[in-house]
């Protein structure tokens, strides 16, 4: 398994609409993406995100990290 990168919530948030997502809505500071049936929840604060939660928002939207890589 490829080592989790480490980003910015703004990074993958702009990766997520590049590959298709639409904001839905935003409540406070946590935003939710949606594409066709998936819904993504990414923390829009201003440290980088613990791998654990990428992991979690990329579970969320089907994607892989090459898939994210590539996007960024």
């Amino acid at each position: 398994m490829p080592k989790t990168p480490i980003l910015k919530p703004k990074q993958v948030a702009r990766a997520l609409e590049r590959a298709g997502f639409i904001l839905d809505r935003q409540k406070g500071s946590h935003a939710q993406y949606k594409k066709g049936i998936l819904l993504v929840t990414v923390p829009l604060h201003n440290e980088e995100l613990a791998p654990k939660t990428l992991r979690s928002i990329l579970r969320q939207a089907n994607m892989t990290i090459e898939e994210l890589k590539a996007l960024l």
